[in-house]
């Protein structure tokens, strides 16, 4: 009996073994929440990959279209604001914090603007945080812990005050 002349597996580089684990970890990573291009560098590098393997699998991540800057920045954007964990100059920071661009943060900034309403996204935080705070009966202390929630958040104070007054 005659043994059929079988293909060979192409044996892999030992280089490229540690390449395809680093792709490996990046499509994990990627798996469970969009990252920015900065971040999964930072993972894997703290997953203790070298530089040369974190190159070639971000490569290929955004060859393949798992990795993108301006979706991650929408989608982050968007879940900022949608909580009222950021707004305005906070929100560009926070984006900028994860690798973004500035140019990109301008312009995803820009598109949401149109979406969310500063005023409104601030009224409906304000009454799931403090639906009991009367800025009218509150001491000063109360007033300024309330006031600097939201300025931490990047509110400006025109907004802050106007929408407290009118509430209140």
């Amino acid at each position: 009996m005659r043994r059929r002349n079988r293909k060979r597996k192409p044996t892999l580089h030992p280089k490229s073994m540690t390449w395809n684990k680093a792709f490996d970890a990046a499509l994990r990573l990627l798996k469970s929440r969009d990252r920015s291009e900065k971040e999964l560098r930072d993972r894997l590098r703290r997953k203790g990959f070298e530089a040369p393997d974190i190159v070639g699998a971000v490569e290929r991540c955004l060859e393949l279209g798992y990795l993108d800057d301006g979706r991650f920045a929408r989608c982050r954007a968007r879940q900022l604001l949608a909580s009222g964990r950021a707004v305005g100059a906070r929100l560009r920071h926070e984006l900028q914090m994860a690798g973004i661009a500035e140019e990109l943060a301008e312009q995803t900034l820009a598109e949401l603007n149109k979406d969310f309403n500063e005023e409104a996204l601030l009224a409906e935080l304000l009454q799931r945080r403090y639906a009991y705070f009367d800025y009218q009966q509150a001491d000063d202390r109360e007033k300024r812990r309330v006031v600097n929630y939201f300025l931490r958040r990047g509110f400006t104070m025109a907004v802050i005050m106007n929408q407290l007054k009118k509430r209140g």
